[in-house]
């Protein structure tokens, strides 16, 4: 009995160190809707440079990886000619854009608009969307929007 007291208290303590949040941003410093591992963090940062500094950047969750995908290839951005990422940037922004997007459905149109993505839709459960929604009206509901923080919300959604 008492070897398995001892074996259970181990066993505890050692998922307890496993499972540890000590040393992890709280979640309300975390900004996006995901938490971001150390080795996605530099791929974060260089999308937040290439992206925020014209408009909101999105979180990658909002478009399917289909989407991500064709934005980071395509030099005509929603009407603006941009200048593409190039290789090791665009590597590292892919991996971070795949990786917290979700793939689409193989019958599923890709879509290009927030009101045409079921995540957007899906993230945004039960609310009256404007229509069309658009980058600028996040702020209306995400006053962190510009920082990156979609966490925090406005006192009619708090």
């Amino acid at each position: 009995m008492l070897l398995i007291f001892a074996w259970s208290v181990a066993i505890g303590w050692v998922l307890g160190l496993a499972t540890s949040v000590h040393g992890v941003t709280p979640s309300s410093n975390i900004g996006t809707v995901d938490v971001v591992p150390p080795q996605y963090q530099l791929a974060e940062e260089l999308y937040l440079e290439n992206c925020a500094t014209c408009h909101i950047a999105l979180p990658p969750a909002v478009f399917p990886t289909q989407t991500w995908r064709d934005i980071l290839r395509d030099s005509q951005h929603y009407g603006v000619q941009i200048q593409p990422l190039v290789d090791p940037q665009r590597i590292l922004v892919w991996r971070y854009l795949s990786t917290f997007s979700r793939t689409n459905l193989q019958e599923e149109p890709t879509p290009y608009r927030l009101y045409q993505s079921r995540y957007f839709r899906a993230l945004h459960p039960g609310i009256k969307l404007p229509s069309p929604s658009s980058v600028s009206s996040c702020i209306s509901c995400h006053p962190g929007a510009s920082e990156y923080n979609f966490r925090r919300l406005s006192q009619e959604f708090e």
